[in-house]
């Protein structure tokens, strides 16, 4: 007897599933918690690592990702919110020269680096803080407006610009699909808590360069790096783990499920977008799913082969994200078979069902291993991909998520 597409995705056991990952999760990274200020990072068996470096997306996506747990009415979220909010306040915000700082050790400026990525990630930290009505919210959305409008967005491209030095004063003329990308994400985060359409025209208009001009013309694989006037560096090569050379499949997947985001909150969805979404997912799950091991390489050259071929698990969870998104707008077989392929590949390789979390890189038998990534880095990625394939629709996570979680 045939099934339909979507059928793995809605069946109750799949969903009871999702649900105990993304209780374990959260009850696992509690832990994170730093009394002192801040937060840890969490070892493979949950204990806090040494280190005292504290890195502004960390505790930015610690706030969003709880902030969605109070949503889905998982118990003690609520306390991590508040502990992040406060230390944005008393550590991350730069009062001598604004915005905010990028790593902290202890009470030290570790880098004072200002980069628009992990400011983006402080708009989604606030977006997601004022859906659950958090009374730091509406400062926090405010004061970070003005830092991205007068700082990182540059209205004539339509894009956000990269870095600068704790001053201000010229960091680099790099520019990047990365904090871009994330740009989007927090946008459109920020669209969903406010309503207002400065927001959606913004992501449009991100999304329009780096899917509907660069990707056509690039086979359907993003390259990673630009530069000043916005042409691709083809010889950039840089952070080996956060800014390598050539393409990075995972972003492809993160954008084009933020383009079925974008069409869903748009007046009216366009049939062209979908189509679009999925040639993009689709081409990198097609280039970089590694057949014989699993999981997927980590980047790719620009004709589509494989060039790092680590594995790590937050491609995983992205191409989950994308492909639960095409299951909701447009499910077809191949989306089907490709959801029960790596829901299957993450419980062999990387997820934690008896502590909680996911392992963050694998060797080439599957043994988790610490070579980019020390511990358990964070619970972003992976809560997400448990949480949004809950929902119904691809965007209003902050209304569809109420409860999902509740005992």
């Amino acid at each position: 007897m045939s099934t339909a597409p979507d059928d793995w995705i809605r069946s109750p056991d799949h969903r009871a599933f999702l649900s105990a990952d993304a209780r374990r999760q959260f009850d696992f990274f509690k832990a994170s918690v730093n009394p002192a200020g801040g937060f840890f990072t969490l070892g493979i068996d949950g204990a806090a690592l040494p280190s005292p470096v504290q890195e502004l997306h960390s505790t930015t996506r610690l706030i969003h990702s709880y902030a969605l747990g109070q949503i889905a009415g998982h118990p003690g979220c609520e306390a991590v919110i508040d502990h992040g909010m406060a230390y944005l306040q008393s550590h991350h915000l730069d009062r001598e020269h604004g915005g905010f700082l990028w790593a902290l050790s202890g009470q030290d400026v570790q880098d004072g680096r200002k980069l628009a990525y992990g400011h983006v990630f402080v708009l989604l930290a606030a977006s997601s803080a004022l859906a659950v009505a958090h009374p730091g919210a509406p400062a926090l959305l405010a004061q970070i407006d003005d830092i991205l409008d007068s700082r990182f967005w540059d209205e004539a491209r339509g894009l956000f610009v990269d870095e600068w030095n704790r001053d201000w004063t010229p960091f680099s003329s790099y520019r990047g699909l990365n904090a871009n990308m994330h740009g989007v994400e927090a946008l459109l985060a920020a669209y969903e808590a406010t309503g207002r359409a400065r927001y959606l025209e913004r992501a449009g208009r991100i999304l329009d360069f780096l899917i509907g001009r660069i990707a056509p013309v690039e086979g359907w694989r993003l390259p990673e790096h630009y530069t000043e006037d916005w042409q691709v560096d083809r010889s950039y090569s840089g952070n080996p783990m956060f800014r390598p050379a050539g393409t990075t499949p995972g972003h492809s997947f993160e954008l084009a499920r933020l383009l079925l985001h974008y069409d869903a909150l748009c007046p009216a969805s366009e049939e062209t977008r979908i189509a679009t979404a999925r040639t993009l997912a689709y081409r990198a799950l097609e280039d970089a799913w590694d057949a014989e091991r699993g999981g997927f390489v980590y980047t790719l050259d620009f004709d589509g082969k494989p060039a790092i071929r680590d594995r790590y698990w937050w491609p995983v969870t992205e191409a989950i994200g994308v492909v639960a998104a095409l299951l909701k707008v447009e499910p077809q077989a191949q989306d089907g078979r490709w959801y029960s392929r790596l829901w299957n590949c993450a419980e062999r390789l990387f997820i934690d069902s008896t502590r909680g979390g996911w392992v963050p890189e694998v060797d080439d038998a599957g043994v988790a291993v610490s070579r980019q990534f020390q511990g358990k880095p964070d619970i972003y990625h992976s809560v997400q991909a448990a949480l949004f394939p809950l929902a119904p629709s691809v965007a209003g996570h902050y209304r569809e998520l109420a409860g999902v979680l509740a005992c």
